[in-house]
């Protein structure tokens, strides 16, 4: 993998960018575009499984139990035991934690999880979660360091979302607006 990416990211560090990488950067096109071709549900699977390594992160770098809480109820969503009101207080408070934080990785963590637990919602939010979990993880090494590690998340992401079954599995319980 070409290693420009990291010409653009070290452009949005020196211009103080919270945020450093974008979907539409040539590093995630093809995720963004796997993401705009798969179903709603195998969407919402990746994003419960993936999001399961940025928020087991957060919850050690802050010691809140507000990472595991948003996934439980994303989860809870996604199976439609709980309505979008409640899994969305859930979502917003681990948003919300992002301001109580000073460490940046911390912060970006805050609102990958966020992102992806929001993919319920709407598979949209999808893109949410390597953009800021890679800044993150830029956010924890610094470049060039950190780059192997976003290389090998983004090819992680990828073989996650080809895994994922587009369709519900026997027995498995999904909310019907996923299912469609």
């Amino acid at each position: 993998m070409e290693r420009k990416w990291m010409d653009l990211v070290l452009e949005r560090l020196n211009r103080r960018n919270a945020v450093l990488f974008r979907a539409q950067d040539p590093l995630l096109r093809p995720l963004a575009e796997a993401l705009g071709q798969a179903s709603r549900l195998a969407v919402a699977r990746w994003a419960l499984e993936a999001v399961k390594e940025p928020a087991a992160r957060l919850e050690a770098l802050t010691g809140s139990d507000i990472p595991g809480r948003t996934l439980a109820a994303a989860r809870c969503w996604a199976a439609g035991k709980i309505t979008m009101p409640v899994a969305k207080r859930e979502i917003l408070l681990c948003h919300h934690l992002a301001a109580e934080m000073q460490d940046p990785e911390a912060v970006a963590l805050c609102h990958a999880v966020g992102q992806a637990c929001s993919v319920i919602h709407t598979p949209r939010h999808g893109m949410g979660l390597p953009v800021y979990e890679l800044t993150a993880l830029v956010r924890r090494y610094g470049l060039p360091e950190a780059a192997g590690a976003v290389e090998e998340r983004v090819a992680a992401y990828a073989r996650l979302l080809a895994a994922q079954p587009e369709e519900a599995g026997p027995g498995e319980k999904w909310a019907a607006f996923l299912l469609r």
